[in-house]
């Protein structure tokens, strides 16, 4: 039942609204996003009455197409211009639909509306309570836009209860620190800001933000923003007590602002030029303004903490001409006046350090000892990792002195046994040419089949013997072939005797020869010994140090560097 008669009723304001226009098709040819410009354009403009008939043709339309996402879109731009309890509805409304939004700005968007709404109506306590949620919902989004505008309102509720500080600290971050924003909440914010300063006694800060703002909005026409910073302008010379200055340009703000609905500044305007003419000794200028100023704030209901330094000044005002009726009025208006701000400002001190600064300085901590606990983290990670790499770092030292402990008894050992071998070798005795070579035993089912006559094997043993004892191995470009040429054999026969009967390659017999030489003469030859390890590689037939190098280690199982060493300390 409650449905149809909505139903009815958006039927019956959408007749009226159409009966107030040349027909429906002077709005039917614009599309939803086209619809929603118009609207805010009217809306900005305080075109109320264009901007309301947009809306509502606007909502109707998205009912009539069943399109939840463009209705959720009717509801806010219907809320705007309504009294506070129709424009709740709407927003209520706002929030039914919206529930199962995934989109990121829900549920934020409707506290947010809704804590602009309180505000707008001037009711601190409501508006607080909305910031706050907005900004728990928002951050559960991730949307910053919306945390933004929540915390910039608080600041604002900062502003009003006197903690200016706070105030300015929030202001100046999304001012000079974002760019995600709109032009028009920087302008805000910069004027805004302007007035914190001023509130701060930072005139000089608040000079340079008034004097750009007012070149700004001047040059490019904005009237009204201008007026906003005129207001700032006159507050700033009543600070510094230029009263004539400031009623220069708080007249002017005066005639311009009463114009327009904006309830703030023409409370303001009217507040400072009253404190202007207090300032300027002019007691019946300052109380014609009054009376002004206390009729409007009866009517709009707005009230802010200043009024409190004013309504005595009045009072004492009537008292000095004995006009009772006046007195006892304006004494009566200032107690309801200071009850409903004593309400406000205690809700507000009170609630503001526990809802927003309390929550935020948790939500700091958390912030502070998860980044504690990473680095505690961080650090037993890295103090691991650089025990973990000082303990391989030991082992591996421990392990190359172990190694180089070997390394210096192999050295050792071979200085030792060419000491013996030169102690123990007897001269050589000549050979006959017709010696026969004792062949080792050999075991038939370990041997090649025999392709070798025992005369041949005799011939290249013989050879090979003679090649050894006047150290030809020490010529460089040895081959099998360039050696077999000179035993007088072919290279298949000399390379089966070399693995039969020395137990290795060619290439492994060759290093080896080479190798035993160098330990023998590196050992009995100082002179040798002294050369650049490079001339001594060549003189050994190899092609570079570095193949000769590697080749001692592994034929001996020692560094050349180490046998070097371990020579030398020997002979000392």
């Amino acid at each position: 039942m409650m449905r149809f008669k909505y139903c009815m009723l958006l039927i019956l304001v959408y007749s009226l609204f159409f009966s107030q226009n040349k027909g429906p098709d002077s709005l039917q040819k614009y599309s939803y996003q086209e619809l929603q410009q118009k609207f805010y354009n009217y809306n900005n403009s305080n075109q109320t009455d264009h901007a309301q008939r947009i809306s509502t043709y606007f909502l109707h339309k998205a009912h009539l197409e069943k399109d939840d996402e463009q209705k959720a879109e009717g509801y806010v731009m219907m809320h705007f211009n309504e009294n506070l309890p129709n424009a709740l509805k709407y927003l209520d409304s706002l929030q039914v639909i919206t529930r199962k939004s995934t989109k990121p700005f829900y549920p934020a968007r409707v506290y947010l509306l809704r804590g602009n709404l309180y505000s707008k109506f001037y009711n601190v306590k409501a508006a607080l309570g909305n910031y706050v949620l907005t900004l728990e919902h928002a951050r559960e989004k991730g949307n910053k836009r919306q945390i933004a505008f929540a915390e910039i309102n608080i600041a604002y509720l900062n502003n009003y209860v006197g903690r200016y500080r706070d105030a300015a600290n929030t202001l100046k971050h999304y001012l000079y620190k974002t760019d995600y924003l709109d032009q028009k909440d920087y302008d805000n914010m910069h004027v805004n800001l302007a007035d914190t300063y001023i509130d701060l006694n930072k005139m000089d800060s608040a000079n340079i933000l008034i004097k750009e703002g007012l070149n700004l909005t001047s040059e490019a026409g904005r009237t009204y923003q201008y007026h906003g910073y005129l207001v700032e302008s006159g507050y700033y010379h009543l600070k510094l007590k230029k009263y004539q200055e400031a009623v220069d340009d708080l007249l002017q703000c005066k005639d311009y602002f009463f114009t327009t609905h904006d309830v703030r500044n023409q409370s303001y305007t009217l507040y400072y030029l009253v404190s202007s003419y207090i300032g300027l000794g002019n007691k019946e200028k300052a109380v014609e303004n009054f009376k002004l100023l206390d009729a409007h704030i009866k009517e709009k209901n707005y009230i802010f903490p200043e009024l409190r330094m004013i309504y005595p000044y009045v009072i004492n005002y009537y008292k000095e001409k004995k006009d009772r009726e006046n007195q006892l009025y304006y004494i009566e208006r200032f107690i309801e006046i200071d009850k409903v701000l004593d309400s406000q400002f205690r809700y507000i001190s009170r609630e503001l350090p526990r809802r927003y600064e309390k929550p935020k300085l948790v939500k700091e901590k958390e912030i502070i000892t998860h980044e504690l606990e990473n680095k505690k983290i961080i650090f037993y990670v890295s103090s691991i990792s650089l025990l973990s790499v000082l303990l391989v770092f030991i082992y591996l030292y421990y392990q190359s002195k172990k190694a180089e402990k070997q390394h210096r008894q192999i050295a050792q050992d071979l200085i030792q046994k060419v000491q013996e071998n030169n102690k123990n070798e007897p001269a050589p005795a000549p050979q006959p040419e017709n010696i026969m070579v004792e062949l080792p035993s050999e075991d038939p089912k370990e041997r090649n089949a025999n392709t070798i006559s025992e005369d041949v094997v005799q011939h290249i043993l013989k050879e090979l013997t003679a090649f050894e004892a006047k150290d030809q191995f020490l010529n460089k470009g040895i081959t099998l072939g360039s050696l077999a040429k000179r035993v007088k054999t072919n290279s298949k026969y000399l390379s089966e005797t070399i693995n039969t009967y020395k137990g290795k390659n060619f290439a492994a017999y060759l290093n080896d020869l080479r190798i035993d030489y160098a330990i023998r003469r590196l050992a009995n030859d100082r002179k040798f010994r002294s050369y650049k390890i490079q001339f001594i590689a060549d003189e050994l037939g190899y092609n570079n140090e570095q193949a000769f190098t590697l080749a001692f280690k592994k034929r001996t199982g020692t560094p050349l560097s180490i046998y070097l060493k371990e020579i030398e300390k020997s002979e000392n």
